[in-house]
């Protein structure tokens, strides 16, 4: 690999590295720091990662083990997602459909808030970020058949959760 430019090798990976550190951290200000700190640790150490093939595995790595290490440091408490980021304004609804579905919305990031670190973690690299199974892998620092499987036990727990929800709106109807 060339030698690293901080404008284009780095600077836009910003905003992937938040989504990762917010997953796990679930404090934006936690989370900006995470990425801040991931930005200037791999700017200090780009001599040395010359050799590095894939600089974004590499960077969401190190993304990911310091929002790790300061949620457990913090205790970090399961909050929801800032509100703004997945806002999405349909005005083809009406407005009682536009509240059901930003309950429902709500609700469903709640779940994902939820899951284990690992589990949410999978899914946010994998469903969300698009990776593929082995760069989620190599980032985790865990097999592909583990990213397999937590990836699966996540998408089963969310299933269950919203099936129990739908179970008990309609048996309230």
């Amino acid at each position: 690999m060339k030698e690293i430019d901080f404008q284009h090798d780095l600077l836009p990976l910003k905003n992937k590295l938040f989504r990762v550190a917010l997953r796990i951290t679930l404090d934006r200000p936690e989370a900006e720091d995470v990425v801040e700190d991931t930005l200037v640790r791999t700017w200090e150490q780009r001599r040395k990662l010359t050799e590095i093939d894939n600089l974004e595995a590499y960077c969401i790595t190190v993304c990911r083990n310091l929002a790790i290490d300061r949620a457990e440091k913090k205790e970090a408490q399961h909050l929801s997602l800032d509100h703004s980021l997945t806002e999405q304004a349909d005005n083809a609804l009406g407005a009682d459909e536009k509240m059901e579905q930003d309950e429902r919305l709500q609700w469903i990031k709640e779940l994902f808030d939820r899951l284990p670190e690992k589990q949410r973690t999978a899914l946010q690299l994998r469903d969300i970020e698009g990776f593929s199974y082995r760069d989620v892998a190599e980032m985790m620092s865990i097999s592909e058949a583990d990213v397999k499987v937590t990836i699966h036990r996540a998408r089963q727990t969310l299933k269950q959760k919203v099936e129990a929800m739908q179970k008990t709106k309609h048996s309230l109807i």
